[in-house]
């Protein structure tokens, strides 16, 4: 398979904005004399994904002119679809002193240098017009909408250069970069490769529609978001040892590949799902499972949203096939997973444990029945819900 068969990343090539030995020399010795941003959890996360080529064709922060497009059109100022902004925010008095044209320093959450953003804009923006655009509403109780009240007036924009690909702290065997991942799959002879995106620990569900998916392609992509998220949602820890059990019973190992994604959650829902899909097209992926409520949170959007937002674009704008799966269950009648495509069942045939159930369960210390989990999952789930 030669490289021209593969998937070229979004927006044409994949981006790399992580600097050479040399650069990143360069860099640490004028840190001291540039002026300082302290980037939050989710900047920090974006910063290294647009480092990465993860957010393809992103060179740094978006400006004003393409902020606004992907607010109000869901695509970038050059007509690329794009769905979600992708900015770094302060306060007036981080923002005041700072010169367009000159270099900012950017320091990790623990104040760590780690990167450097060449200050092209400043602007400001509406944070009730991004709110309502991308997150459909304009309550604060909306995870992602408190993100954006939360932070400050001013967007700085402009290119970044990450000063060095660190690996990860808790999952280094798993880091798969953008580049890397492409070459795995072309190496193990993969045209066709489909990219599932978790937030949650894996579930019977989530397998029926993985293996489903995988009957159709070449490869399966597990990609597991490890990135900031809720704090009532299950570590990314916990998360990855369940699928490291899932890997060694239930998978074939020759057709799956774990890799961490190290972006932020939204919980953008609709637009989240176009988010994502094209990261995964970034990473190389042809397909992507979209299911049932992909990125959302509570009651803000509708089951399927997240899979009728792909309508609105033309298939060849997306570049990467969405796989749209319905909500799977337990079957007694036919004792498997199942979907209503596929099951006969009357609705109290069908076995559904909602997370929060399912939660509780683990608290108590008992087993969610295997029609839900598999044993071995649970297991490690109620440890770490009792630790």
């Amino acid at each position: 398979m030669s490289t021209h068969d593969q998937i070229p990343a979004h927006g044409g090539h994949l981006i790399n904005r992580i600097a050479t030995a040399a650069e990143g020399k360069e860099f640490l010795e004028q840190g001291e004399t540039m002026p300082r941003v302290q980037l939050d959890e989710r900047a920090f996360s974006d910063l290294v994904m647009i480092a990465i080529g993860g957010f393809s064709p992103l060179t740094g922060f978006m400006e004003q002119n393409d902020y606004e497009t992907v607010v109000t059109d869901m695509r970038l100022a050059n007509g690329l679809p794009w769905a979600v902004p992708v900015t770094l925010s302060v306060t007036e008095a981080i923002a005041e002193p700072l010169k367009e044209g000159n270099w900012v320093r950017l320091d990790d959450p623990s104040g760590r240098f780690v990167g450097v953003l060449e200050l092209t804009q400043k602007y400001r923006y509406n944070k009730t017009h991004e709110a309502v655009n991308v997150y459909r509403t304009d309550e604060d109780k909306h995870p992602g909408v408190k993100v954006v009240y939360d932070q400050g007036p001013i967007n700085l924009a402009g290119p970044i250069w990450l000063l060095q690909r660190d690996p990860h702290p808790l999952f280094p065997q798993y880091q798969i970069d953008p580049a890397v991942s492409r070459a795995k799959f072309q190496e193990a002879g993969w045209k066709t490769v489909v990219g599932f995106q978790t937030r949650n620990p894996i579930h019977r569900a989530h397998e029926y529609i993985q293996k489903c998916a995988l009957e159709t392609v070449d490869g399966l992509f597990l990609h597991p978001l490890v990135g900031a998220t809720k704090s009532d949602d299950i570590p990314a820890d916990v998360r990855m040892r369940c699928y490291e059990i899932m890997m060694d019973r239930y998978f074939p190992q020759d057709r799956v590949i774990l890799a961490i994604n190290p972006s932020a959650m939204r919980y953008a829902g609709p637009r989240e799902a176009i988010f994502h899909a094209l990261i995964r097209k970034n990473y190389g992926c042809t397909h992507f499972i979209v299911g049932r409520d992909h990125a959302g949170v509570g009651d803000y959007y509708g089951t399927y949203d997240a899979q009728h937002i792909f309508d609105e674009f033309k298939p060849d704008e997306l570049g990467i096939i969405p796989m749209k799966f319905e909500h799977a269950f337990y079957c007694t009648r036919t004792g498997q997973m199942a979907t209503t495509k596929t099951s006969p069942s009357a609705p109290e045939e069908r076995v559904h444990l909602s997370g929060t159930k399912v939660r509780a369960l683990l608290r108590d210390g008992k087993l969610p029945p295997p029609e839900f989990s598999r044993p071995e999952v649970a297991q490690e789930l109620i440890r770490a819900m009792q630790g």
